[in-house]
Formats: C-alpha cells, structure tokens, sequence
C-alpha cells in the first residue's frame, strides 16, 4: 500500500497524472491552503476565494496532463488561481485606482522605499489595517503582481511566468504597486 503524504511531488503527480485519486488527492490536500490563502488575499471575499479554490483544482485535475515540470507545481498553480481571479474581477468590472500613467510613481525612488514609512513604531496592527485597505485599491493586475512578489516572496521570474508578463513589466508593476501603497501609507499618517 502507498505512503501517499512520504511520496515526493514529482511521484505524485506521475501517479495523478495515470489516474490514481488518492495522488490528486493528496496533491490538492498539499496546496488546498496555500491556493486559498492567494485568492483570498486576492479576491478580499470568502465566496469569491473559494469559488477561485475550487475551480483552480477542477482546472489541475483536468489538466494535470499537459503539466510539463519546467516550473514548480506551486507556480502552475498560481498561474491558475491568478487567471481565475482575474476573470472574477472581469465579470464584476470593479473599480479601482487607475496608477498605470501616474508618472509620479516612476520618477520618486523614495516612495518604494519601505525602510523609511513614518512612524515606524506604530502598531504593526494598525500598519497592517492601512496596508490591507491601500492593497484594495490596487487594480488585480498590480495587486497580483505585489502578492505574488512581496507577500508570497515568488522571484521576479517566477512571478513573470505566473502572470505571463516579462520580467521587465514585473519589475514596473512591483515598483508602481509599491510606491503607490507607500504614498497611501504616508498619506495616512500624514493627516494624523
């Protein structure tokens, strides 16, 4: 009988791949929590982060197959969630701030600077309430970028090959997201 939780990743998808369930089973009991958590932090709605969980597997399941083993697992499956995330968002046209032309947020290298917030000594709670609502205003395509990057810690290129984009654009979005985050952080504090 298989140790299914002692086979390593590449076992398991070899197994799941010739249709073997408790391999795909232990495959999605392996990433169930990190996938969530993505959408979660993505969607900023229980329902919707599940309905992205959920369909995030039932693509895996059926295309496990055409997985190619060139990347991770877990960056496949963020690609995934990504894309289902995003056609989330499509589908409800919410708004956002628009910061794809905000020249300011390219020309000031202090603002994605994060070693110099204001009044680092605050609360880590009350930063991180701050931090949550900036993150909101982010459109997906840059809040996924920001995720992906610095609360997932996914390298530049993995993070390209997630949301299809080049490692140049990565790096202009990462720079954007963060500086605008920043300047909504500053802008807080400095109306305290």
């Amino acid at each position: 009988m298989k140790n299914y939780h002692l086979m390593d990743e590449e076992e398991l998808i070899k197994s799941a791949v010739a249709g073997d369930k408790k391999a795909l089973a232990e495959l999605v009991k392996k990433y169930e929590k990190t996938v969530y958590n993505f959408a979660f932090k993505v969607c900023r709605n229980p329902e919707r982060a599940e309905n992205a969980m959920q369909e995030t597997f039932y693509s895996m399941i059926k295309s496990l197959h055409q997985f190619d083993g060139k990347s991770k697992l877990s960056t496949w499956l963020y690609r995934i969630v990504t894309n289902h995330c995003l056609m989330e968002y499509r589908k409800k046209r919410h708004q956002f701030v628009s910061i794809d032309n905000d020249d300011e947020l390219i020309e000031d290298k202090y603002m994605s600077d994060w070693s110099t917030l204001p009044n680092l000594s605050i609360e880590n709670k009350e930063l991180k309430s701050i931090l949550d609502e900036a993150i909101l205003k982010l459109s997906p395509e840059y809040r996924i970028v920001f995720l992906l990057r610095d609360v997932e810690g996914l390298s530049t290129e993995e993070t390209g090959v997630v949301t299809d984009l080049s490692v140049p654009a990565v790096k202009s979005r990462l720079h954007r997201a963060r500086a605008f985050l920043r300047k909504e952080i500053n802008s807080v504090f400095q109306h305290e």
